[in-house]
């Protein structure tokens, strides 16, 4: 329904994005990896797949073609839906990830949230032949340099719990806090000097 919306980021948050378009709000769901490369009040172009279920309507967006071909590639395996495909994209980038497809790599696909051993091997399974071979980096399979921003943002959120602060409280520090993909303990200090003010 929507090949992509074009339009000024008004909102980022841990998982989503808002994008305003001519007057209309467009709450985006989306990966780290486009997260960190947005910044409110810029004007983008966010290309999008609109999601239908039985009793939900949402919007998955990212900020390149490519991103959105793994997404929907992710999303076509049996047993994986969108929050667990925009995990994986949040854990490594799409060119990281179909090295790792093309190359069998099952345990460094399996360390992505949501996925086990069985889920990696069934990705590697049905995606194997639908991965673009020109446009992947197998280098980054040999050097293991995964993206790890989701995993760190769950560290913060759980320090923060540890610390005493509740659950929503956490979640809101790092919302507002974690705007350019800060280093873990950058980030959890600037969230305690948030939620002491």
């Amino acid at each position: 329904m929507y090949q992509y919306i074009k339009g000024i980021v008004e909102e980022i948050s841990i998982d989503y994005i808002v994008v305003e378009s001519f007057g209309i709000g467009y709450r985006i769901n989306t990966s780290q990896n486009t997260i960190c490369n947005l910044k409110e009040g810029e004007e983008v172009k966010i290309y999008t797949k609109l999601i239908v279920r039985e009793d939900d309507m949402s919007i998955c967006g990212f900020k390149t073609k490519e991103e959105l071909r793994m997404f929907e590639l992710l999303n076509s395996v049996s047993k994986i839906g969108p929050k667990v495909a925009l995990g994986i994209l949040s854990f490594v980038e799409p060119k990281k990830l179909g090295s790792f497809i093309l190359s069998g790599d099952v345990k460094a696909l399996s360390k992505a949230p949501g996925v086990g051993k069985k889920t990696a091997e069934r990705i590697i399974l049905e995606l194997k032949d639908k991965i673009d071979k020109n446009n992947i980096e197998f280098n980054c399979v040999l050097r293991n340099d995964i993206n790890r921003v989701s995993l760190e943002i769950e560290e913060v959120v759980q320090a923060l719990v540890a610390l005493g602060y509740s659950l929503s409280e956490a979640k809101e520090a790092v919302n507002k806090c974690n705007k350019n993909c800060l280093e873990t303990e950058e980030l959890i200090k600037k969230c305690l000097a948030y939620l002491m003010k």
